[in-house]
């Protein structure tokens, strides 16, 4: 059902069974995912691209221009995948000439009031919890999950199965199944809780605990630490994983286990 109270470019494409409460705006050049929930006073600009079954909160704001002085009006997308959850008063702003998208991927859920800034890649089944302020250029990896009133610096990559403690400052890459939490933020372990939830054994768990254990509590630089890894530890997806994720880094990862 869409209400008459809502306002709907001719334009915009909306798929069926989509419900749209009232004082909703939804621009030109929008597409809207089959079974989707729109929430009253939600504003999507142009641009936007909405998956299935995506249920979106009252006061959101999707695929406004970014907040970066560098845009010079060019047409970017926000793209959304299917059963993702946005919650109130989340802001997901549109790309800009370096990736031309920002993207949200499949079966997310943003808490309230988190801000997803422009060329943002969020993987599929994250969360981001309430308040999380995510700057620019971020790449966030599938299944992590990102502490509440936590804040993103531009370009910081979040891996795969990572867990960043609520309230933390994000300043340097954080690696794949890792917990990250103190200030300066820190290793705290690899995420076993997360791991064995999403089905990983006993044994791939101990195989990533043995991989941290070269980089971040042997006080060898990543460096030698890769190469001790790769020498004496079995090849694997997730030893390969978290060994390129090192070797990619641009800004560094985040400092080893602190007392």
């Amino acid at each position: 059902m869409i209400s008459n109270l809502s306002h709907i470019d001719e334009s915009a494409v909306i798929g069926k069974g989509v419900q749209i409460d009232p004082f909703t705006m939804i621009h030109e050049d929008v597409i809207i995912g089959d079974g989707t929930w729109i929430g009253s006073n939600v504003t999507i600009f142009p641009g936007a691209r909405i998956g299935e079954n995506c249920k979106i909160f009252p006061g959101a704001v999707i695929s406004a221009i970014p907040q970066d002085l560098k845009f010079q009006g060019e047409e970017t997308l926000v793209e959304i995948g299917d059963n993702t959850t946005i919650r109130e008063c989340v802001t997901i702003s549109r790309g800009t000439i370096d990736k031309k998208t920002t993207k949200i991927g499949s079966n997310c859920l943003l808490m309230a009031y988190v801000h997803i800034a422009h060329d943002c890649i969020v993987g599929n089944n994250v969360i981001i919890a309430n308040s999380v302020q995510v700057a620019g250029h971020v790449i966030i990896d599938d299944w992590a999950i990102i502490g509440g009133s936590s804040a993103i610096h531009q370009f910081v990559k979040v891996g795969m199965h990572s867990m960043v403690s609520g309230g933390s400052l994000v300043r340097k890459d954080v690696p794949p199944f890792t917990k990250a939490a103190r200030e300066p933020l820190s290793y705290a372990g690899v995420n076993s809780l997360g791991l064995r939830r999403r089905g990983f054994s006993g044994e791939t768990i101990s195989h990533i605990q043995d991989v941290y254990r070269y980089l971040f509590l042997n006080s060898l630089n990543n460096s030698r630490a890769l190469e001790e890894i790769e020498v004496n530890l079995p090849a694997t997806k997730e030893r390969d994983e978290i060994v390129n994720f090192i070797r990619s880094s641009e800004r560094g990862v985040m400092k080893g286990y602190i007392n």
